[in-house]
């Protein structure tokens, strides 16, 4: 997988999205409840609908914003509506994907997979508002991104 790619979004191929196993999964994910976007990083992600299968959410950072650290618990569909450049940090403040050094801008509008992602912050350091949609499959099952 390329940790490179815009908010470690991940392109598959047909075949690797067929042979991705369904079944359930943790609600918290792997990672600890409290670092869900929507509790860590409540500013930046807002729920749009919830049900068993799926969670939708609207997550827009402003320009100089740098949100909490938090995870993405499912994998998702993301959609992206306005782009910015963007620095990805772990917890433990290293850079993760500077967005600016990999190349990784996406012209809107532009659909990713993703896979869940685990305790990262993101600034914004480009001068547009980065917007995404993004649809969570909870019970797809597949490897996180550390």
């Amino acid at each position: 997988m390329d940790n490179h790619n815009a908010l470690a979004f991940s392109r598959k191929t047909d075949k690797e999205l067929s042979t991705m196993h369904y079944g359930d999964i943790p609600s918290a994910g792997p990672w600890p409840a409290e670092l869900d976007a929507l509790v860590a990083a409540p500013k930046q992600h807002r729920l749009l609908l919830e049900n068993a299968a799926v969670r939708v959410l609207d997550m827009q950072i402003a320009t100089g914003e740098c949100t909490p650290v938090h995870t993405h618990q499912w994998p998702a569909v993301h959609y992206v509506l306005s782009w910015s450049a963007f620095v990805r940090r772990h917890t433990e403040g290293n850079i993760v994907v500077d967005s600016r050094v990999s190349g990784s801008g996406q012209c809107p509008p532009a659909a990713f997979w993703g896979e869940p992602l685990g305790p990262h912050s993101l600034e914004i350091v480009g001068p547009a508002v980065l917007h995404v949609m993004s649809v969570e499959l909870k019970t797809l099952r597949v490897n996180a991104i550390s």
